[in-house]
């Protein structure tokens, strides 16, 4: 969320961070927001006696700031049919793996006992399957032979603070085109980052 709200400022994108919401009241990423001007809120998802009342209040409360884009940065929950169905094409995702490869947790473990020599993050247009939506950009990483989960992770989060930045740069600047499974550049530009 930090490197999203840096890069909007910094390349002056035609957009703004209007709000950053987190179902952990400790979030530092709430503090980060008020320091920086930018609405915040703490919707702890305990405090909800189901999913769909959670993710209802969530809609709720996103809608009040009236988004073009809504980005998943760090947000751990797994989301109801009905809100994804609510953001369809403007709810997005950053995942630490090559997609479809290694949806879910565990990405960083999975990969380095799988035997696989590249790793990375992929940004994604969210759908109901989780991890499985239409891939905007991918990043990789080569996997060392002394990675451990925690080195592999920190490199893909990396690549992570770079990728996700760009993606969300072309979505609000009208770059991508969406057909089906298939999201591409508007002007060719790589969608791999290296």
């Amino acid at each position: 969320m930090q490197a999203i709200v840096r890069a909007c400022a910094t390349e002056g994108w035609a957009a703004r961070v209007v709000a950053v919401i987190s179902n952990r009241p400790d979030a530092p990423g709430l503090e980060f927001a008020r320091q920086h001007g930018i609405a915040q809120l703490a919707l702890d998802h305990a405090a909800f006696a189901s999913r769909e009342a959670f993710d209802a209040e969530l809609a709720r409360v996103i809608d009040e700031h009236e988004p073009d884009v809504v980005a998943l940065a760090g947000f751990m929950r797994i989301l109801t049919d009905d809100f994804v169905a609510r953001y369809d094409g403007r709810l997005v995702n950053v995942h630490p793996s090559l997609l479809p490869a290694f949806p879910g947790l565990r990405t960083h473990e999975r990969a380095i006992e799988a035997g696989c020599k590249l790793a990375g993050a992929t940004v994604h247009f969210v759908t109901p399957r989780l991890d499985h939506g239409p891939i905007i950009a991918q990043a990789v990483v080569p996997v060392l032979p002394t990675d451990t989960p925690q080195t592999l992770a920190a490199r893909v989060l990396e690549r992570e603070h770079v990728l996700y930045p760009r993606a969300l740069r072309w979505m609000v600047h009208g770059l991508l085109v969406r057909r089906g499974n298939l999201v591409t550049h508007a002007r060719g530009e790589p969608q791999l980052l290296r």
